[in-house]
């Protein structure tokens, strides 16, 4: 089930949506659900997650 941060606020306009299993972490754009869908390791998401703070 993809979920959106509960920091997007009511309209959650600008938002992407995850989707965590033990395989795989899917993103996806929150104005287009049926849209294309990117698939990382639950590694890498965990990296991309934690790179803003850095620097």
């Amino acid at each position: 089930m993809f979920r959106k941060s509960s920091y997007s606020g009511e309209e959650g306009n600008n938002c992407v949506e995850v989707w965590r299993t033990a395989e795989s972490v899917a993103v996806r754009d929150s104005k287009v659900p049926h849209g294309d869908v990117l698939r990382v390791s639950p590694v890498a998401f965990d990296q991309l997650v934690k790179a803003p703070g850095r620097g």
